[in-house]
């Protein structure tokens, strides 16, 4: 069992991770990112770093229920190889 700081950590994650809010923002995340992606839409290299930098931050939010995910169980997995 991990301790219980770490256990309140992830709990809070996966009530936001449930919340109507965040698969809303996450939704309209994914269909914004089909629009920064946009080669046609670049205007120039900076205007291209720009868009990787959105993409970037973009998928860090979209992919954050899984890495929080994968966390815990990397941590129930350290917890239950001490015990």
């Amino acid at each position: 069992m991990i301790d219980k700081e770490l256990e309140q950590y992830y709990s809070t994650y996966r009530d936001l991770f449930a919340s109507e809010g965040f698969k809303l923002l996450v939704q309209d995340l994914t269909n914004n990112a089909m629009n920064i992606n946009s080669i046609e839409a670049t205007k120039d290299a900076n205007d291209m770093y720009f868009r990787k930098g959105q993409m970037s931050i973009i998928a860090s939010i979209v992919n954050l229920e899984h890495q929080i995910t994968a966390a815990e169980e990397s941590a129930e997995a350290d917890e239950s190889e001490e015990a």
